[in-house]
C-alpha cells in the first residue's frame, strides 16, 4: 500500500507538471498572436521558414524548460527512478531539441509549401504527406533515432535469444534480432518493445529489465509486444493519427481562412499564421484524446489476452505485472477520470485481475 501511495503521488505531480507545460505553451502561442509578435517574429526572418520555425522552437523551449527539468530530472530524483547525471540529461535534451528543431521546420516546409501550392486543398494534401512521415519514422525509429540517444547491442544470451525467436516464430511475426537495450545509465525503470514495421522489426529488452526479470516473465512481456504487431495495431494507431491530423487540419483551414485581417496575418499562408494553426491542432488533439486513449487501452487488453493464450503462463504474467509496477513506480488503481483521460494501458491492478480471471476460467 505505501508503493501504491507513493505512486499515487508521483504519477499525480507528473500530471500537474504535463498539464501546466500544456497550458503554459498555449498560453505563449496565443501571446504571440495576441500581441502581434508572431508578425514580428515573420518580419525579422524576413517570412523565411527556416528562421521563424527556428525561432518559435527555440522560445518555446526556453519557455518550458524549467517544467522539462522538473519532469526529467528533479522528480525522478525524488522518488528514486532516475540512473542519470545532469550532464547526461542535458546532452540528451539537447539532442532531442534538435531532432524536434528539424522535424518542425520540415513541417512548416511542408505546410506553408501546401498552402501556396494547394490552397484550398492543403488540409487533406498536408495530411497525406504527414502521414507518410509517419510510416517512415515508424520504420525508420529503430535504426535511426533510438540510436542517437541510446545504446543497442546483439543481446548475448543464447537461450533467452532461442526462446524468443521461438515465441515469435509461433506468432508468426518475422524479426531481425534481439537487443538488449541499455537504460540502466539514465533510469531504474523497465521497458521492452518490438519497435520497427517490415524490415527493421526488432525485439528490443532494456537491461533494467533483463536484470530484475526471470525467462518465462520476459517471454509473456514480449508475447504481449508480439501481439500489437500479430493484431496490425500499430497500423490501426497510424491511421487513427492521420484521420486526427485531417481534422486537425481541417479545423485548421476553417480557422486560417478567418484569420487574415486579425493578429496582423496577411493570408492563410503568413508565416505569422504558424501559431494559429498550431493552437487549433492541439485543441483536436486534446479533444479527441479520450477517446484514442479508450482505443489504445481497448489494444492492450487485447494483448494481454493473446500472451496469455501464447503462453498459457498467468502466474508469469502476474509475477512481470507486479515486478514492472514495483519497477516502474506505476500507479495500480487511479480514479476512472484520470484513466479516461490519461491511460493508454489499463492500470496495473486491472490488468493483474484479468490475467487471474483467465486463469480461473482455464481450470
Amino acid at each position: 500500500m505505501a508503493n501504491e501511495d507513493k505512486a499515487t503521488r508521483y504519477h499525480r505531480l507528473r500530471r500537474r507538471a504535463s498539464i501546466a507545460g500544456t497550458a503554459l505553451s498555449a498560453v505563449v502561442l496565443l501571446f504571440l498572436l495576441i500581441s502581434g509578435g508572431s508578425s514580428t517574429l515573420r518580419d525579422i526572418s524576413r517570412s523565411s521558414v527556416l528562421v521563424y520555425v527556428t525561432l518559435l522552437v527555440l522560445l518555446m523551449e526556453i519557455v518550458q524548460l524549467p517544467l522539462a527539468f522538473y519532469l526529467g530530472v528533479t522528480l525522478e530524483r525524488r522518488y528514486g527512478l532516475s540512473a542519470e547525471t545532469t550532464a547526461r540529461w542535458w546532452l540528451d535534451h539537447l539532442k532531442a531539441t534538435g531532432v524536434a528543431l528539424v522535424f518542425a521546420v520540415v513541417g512548416g516546409w511542408i505546410v506553408i509549401g501546401l498552402l501556396l501550392w494547394a490552397p484550398e486543398t492543403w488540409w487533406l494534401w498536408a495530411a497525406v504527406c504527414f502521414g507518410g512521415i509517419l510510416v517512415l519514422l515508424a520504420q525508420l525509429a529503430p535504426v535511426i533515432l533510438l540510436p542517437m540517444f541510446y545504446e543497442l547491442k546483439p543481446l548475448d544470451r543464447p537461450t533467452l535469444i532461442d526462446r524468443l525467436g521461438a515465441l515469435a516464430a509461433r506468432a508468426g511475426v518475422r524479426v531481425l534480432g534481439v537487443f538488449e537495450w541499455r537504460l540502466s545509465d539514465r533510469t531504474r525503470k523497465a521497458n521492452a518493445a518490438l519497435a520497427g514495421i517490415g524490415r527493421t522489426r526488432r525485439i528490443l529488452l532494456s537491461d533494467t529489465l533483463l536484470a530484475e526479470h526471470g525467462e518465462e516473465e520476459i517471454e509473456v512481456i514480449l508475447a504481449h509486444e508480439l501481439a500489437h504487431h500479430v493484431h496490425r495495431d500499430i497500423w490501426t494507431g497510424i491511421a487513427f493519427e492521420i484521420t486526427l491530423m485531417t481534422f486537425g487540419f481541417y479545423l485548421a483551414d476553417l480557422v486560417l481562412t478567418a484569420a487574415p485581417g486579425r493578429f496582423a496575418i496577411t493570408g492563410k499562408a503568413d508565416l505569422a499564421a504558424l501559431p494559429l494553426l498550431v493552437l487549433t491542432g492541439g485543441a483536436a488533439s486534446l479533444a479527441l484524446l479520450p477517446l484514442a486513449n479508450a482505443m489504445s487501452r481497448a489494444h492492450e487488453r487485447r494483448a494481454d489476452r493473446y500472451a496469455l493464450e501464447m503462453t498459457k503462463n498467468a502466474g508469469a504474467f502476474v509475477t512481470a505485472m507486479k515486478r514492472l509496477a514495483a519497477q516502474n513506480l506505476a500507479e495500480e488503481r487511479p480514479s476512472r477520470l484520470v484513466e479516461v483521460l490519461f491511460y493508454s494501458h489499463p492500470p496495473m491492478a486491472a490488468r493483474i485481475e484479468a490475467a487471474r480471471a483467465w486463469e480461473a476460467n482455464r481450470m
